[in-house]
């Protein structure tokens, strides 16, 4: 440990030895007290990102990456300008959703995001591995430098709405996002079963921690529809997302059906031809919680 950190965390600065991110206990003088965005990374200089949206889950699973791209290319189907980060460095699975394949570009500038066909940017660890399918065996440290990374290194150019398709969880890496990144709101995934309910409520716990406003909860596989009689069956078990919404005094901003179409269009790079009328929603709110002036 280094004179320099003893100097800046062991109270000659103001703050206390042990830290406890309360500025109760903090002296005036504590660094984070001063500037409390001294977390914040600096984005490219070849980079105008205007909205940053997260997109969260509290546990795998879910279809949070779906979401994520669902997001993207329905705000781009809006004129807007849109793209993608892909947090889940470990579980890496946007570019397949858009058919991405090979490695990004790197200039003097920085690295060079992948483009889908409709001209969303996206930039995710696949697309700077040699080999897509070697496993990244990285420590935590390493994952959320490699996340923040992706923001001060990427030539995102003018992006209107970037969606951060996050890892599962409240762990490193969504504590990164949150510090390093400003974050304007997020959207949290879930399903119907009492379990992912439970773990919800920790993910919308972290953001009020984090002073992280929560545009709304979307659930995937709400229920599967009958072909023949139309009649909706609850696979995963009765629904509580209203009542864990009404709780936290957020929207529900969608229920998505269990559609193997979806699945089908995915795993051929194909969610740009998705309809994703379900979602239109969710894509208003975006359009009026969080502006883009024109």
């Amino acid at each position: 440990m280094s004179e320099d950190f003893d100097e800046e965390y062991t109270g000659q600065s103001g703050a206390p030895e042990e830290c406890t991110h309360s500025c109760s206990t903090c002296g005036a003088n504590c660094p984070s007290r001063q500037d409390p965005k001294s977390f914040l990374a600096e984005q490219n200089p070849y980079s105008n990102i205007t909205r940053i949206i997260g997109v969260v889950s509290g546990k795998g699973g879910v279809g949070k990456s779906f979401i994520a791209s669902a997001m993207a290319v329905l705000m781009r189907r809006k004129n807007y300008s849109t793209a993608i980060l892909d947090a889940d460095i470990t579980g890496p699975s946007i570019p397949k959703a858009f058919g991405l394949k090979g490695n990004a570009g790197q200039t003097e500038m920085g690295i060079l995001p992948m483009k889908t066909e409709s001209g969303i940017n996206v930039i995710s660890v696949n697309n700077l591995l040699e080999d897509e399918e070697a496993p990244v065996v990285w420590r935590g440290p390493v994952i959320a430098g490699t996340v923040k990374q992706f923001y001060t290194d990427v030539v995102w150019g003018d992006v209107d709405y970037m969606f951060v398709d996050m890892p599962p969880g409240t762990g490193d890496v969504p504590l990164t996002v949150f510090q390093s990144l400003p974050v304007d709101g997020i959207i949290v995934v879930t399903s119907p079963q009492d379990l992912v309910s439970m773990v919800v409520k920790k993910a919308i716990n972290m953001a009020g921690l984090m002073n992280i406003p929560v545009l709304g909860i979307i659930e995937n596989y709400s229920y599967l529809e009958c072909p023949d009689c139309g009649k909706k069956l609850s696979v995963f078990g009765e629904s509580h997302v209203e009542k864990i919404a009404g709780k936290y005094g957020v929207p529900v901003l969608a229920k998505l059906p269990m559609d193997p179409s979806i699945a089908a269009a995915i795993d051929k790079g194909a969610v740009e031809k998705l309809g994703l009328k379900e979602l239109d929603e969710a894509a208003a709110k975006i359009e009026k919680e969080l502006p883009i002036e024109m």
